[in-house]
C-alpha cells in the first residue's frame, strides 16, 4: 500500500501560480499511475492530470496549456504545476496513485483557493 502527503496549496489571485507536491512512500516500486483531481462540494470529484510513469501523461481539457503534471522518481512525489489559475479552479486537490495491481490510494486533500 502507498501512503500520500499532499502540500503546496493555498490562496492566490487571479492569474497567479501555484505548484502542488505529493510525497508517496510505502509500496512506491508497484505505482503505475500518479494522477491529481480536484472536488468542490456537492459535486464529484474530476480528474485533473495524470502521469502514467515512464509512458504519457494525460490533461482534463480545462487543465491543457495551463496545468502541468511532472513526476521525480528518485523522490517518489508528483506535482503539479498551475498556471494562468481562475476563480473556478478554487477547489480541494488531491492526490492519487494506481498501482500495479490495481489498487488505488489518496491522500488528504489539500484547498486551492483562487480569489481577488
Amino acid at each position: 500500500q502507498v501512503q500520500l502527503v499532499e502540500s503546496g496549496g493555498g490562496w492566490v489571485q487571479p492569474g497567479g501560480s501555484l505548484r502542488l507536491s505529493c510525497a508517496a512512500s510505502g509500496s512506491v516500486f508497484s505505482i503505475y499511475s500518479m494522477s491529481w483531481y480536484r472536488q468542490t462540494p456537492g459535486t464529484r470529484r474530476e480528474l485533473v492530470a495524470s502521469d502514467y510513469i515512464g509512458q504519457n501523461t494525460d490533461y482534463a481539457d480545462f487543465a491543457k496549456g495551463r496545468f502541468t503534471i511532472s513526476t521525480d522518481s528518485a523522490k517518489n512525489t508528483v506535482y503539479l504545476q498551475m498556471n494562468s489559475l481562475k476563480p473556478e479552479d478554487t477547489a480541494v486537490y488531491y492526490c492519487t496513485v494506481r498501482e500495479t495491481t490495481g489498487y488505488d490510494s489518496w491522500g488528504q486533500g489539500t484547498q486551492v483557493t483562487v480569489s481577488s
